[in-house]
């Protein structure tokens, strides 16, 4: 086990090295001089070629691109992942204040999949074949082609502008979430009910629930004790990995209902040209998204002692 912590940490490293290089080329090499959308911005008129050049060089935005690389990197190893060039705030400060918002989103929106899926997968492996079953499908489909931002907008005009308890924007109590966590969770709950039915449906078939069932154990023993723990391995593995569109589709959820988040962080960002923010948030979720895939491959061997991680890599 201590290897295999080992050397997923030295591929994450890898991989988040990778994803700093990538992020950081694209964003420099964006067509448009960030000094002069900012400074159109702050001054309202067109900046001088002096008050550009000067903007430029407090930045270090003259510098070869490399060196330009070297200094955030090192920075971002000590922690200090910038200086926000348009909110006057350091990167650090800034995602710290958006990123409870997006967390608090995603999981919810896993919370709300989880609940809608799991009993429906089982009971449609259960009850294949039956009304229920062929329902259950209808509405996996239905969750998978569905845009997000079709459905929050569908949800406030048929729910949110009806039943004025419910939020439509900003964020708050449970009654902000409850919109955006169905918007986002209902894809992931149509993706996760269509793996766990048939990942059930195989798992029942095997000879050990059949021995288990030739014992007299009830069915619901032989379902949930003996079957649904094997059918979940590879669930758990789409839940952890869809963590990752859960955080993409944040950044169209919470423009739609206006939660301030990473999402709107990143998308205000890239429209002021805010290169050190972009990057900092790009980094951050990366982060996530490795640390998420860590966690989902050592729970393998919670779910199923017999898995030998070592061999699986």
């Amino acid at each position: 086990m201590h290897r295999y912590l080992l050397k997923r940490l030295a591929s994450s490293v890898v991989v988040l090295g990778a994803v700093s290089v990538v992020t950081y080329a694209l964003v420099l090499l964006t067509p448009g001089d960030p000094a002069e959308t900012i400074l159109r911005e702050q001054l309202n008129s067109q900046p001088s070629d002096e008050q550009i050049a000067q903007f430029r060089t407090e930045h270090g935005l003259d510098e070869p691109l490399h060196v330009q690389y070297a200094d955030w990197l090192s920075g971002v190893l000590t922690g200090d992942l910038g200086q926000s060039y348009f909110h006057g705030r350091t990167v650090r400060e800034l995602i710290a204040a958006h990123l409870p918002a997006t967390i608090e989103l995603a999981v919810a929106a896993m919370l709300v999949a989880v609940l809608i899926s799991v009993p429906a997968g089982i009971v449609s492996a259960v009850y294949r074949r039956t009304a229920f079953d062929y329902l259950s499908q209808f509405g996996a489909l239905f969750g998978v082609s569905v845009p997000n931002f079709w459905l929050g907008y569908l949800l406030i005009v048929a729910v949110a502008l009806p039943l004025s308890a419910v939020p439509t924007s900003g964020s708050g109590g449970v009654s902000h979430l409850v919109l955006p966590a169905v918007t986002l969770g209902t894809g992931l709950a149509a993706v996760v009910t269509r793996l766990l039915r048939a990942s059930l449906l195989e798992t029942l078939e095997e000879p050990y629930v059949r021995t288990a069932r030739s014992k007299g154990l009830c069915e619901r023993v032989v379902v949930c004790r003996h079957a649904l723990r094997s059918a979940l391995i590879p669930v758990v593995t789409v839940i952890g990995l869809q963590f990752a569109y859960v955080l993409n589709g944040a950044v169209i959820v919470e423009v739609v209902f206006d939660r301030p988040g990473l999402g709107t962080l990143l998308v205000d960002a890239i429209f002021a040209r805010d290169y050190p923010v972009v990057q900092g948030v790009v980094l951050v979720t990366a982060v996530l998204f490795v640390t998420t895939n860590l966690l989902v491959d050592l729970s393998y061997r919670y779910l199923d002692p017999r898995i030998d991680l070592e061999a699986s890599r």
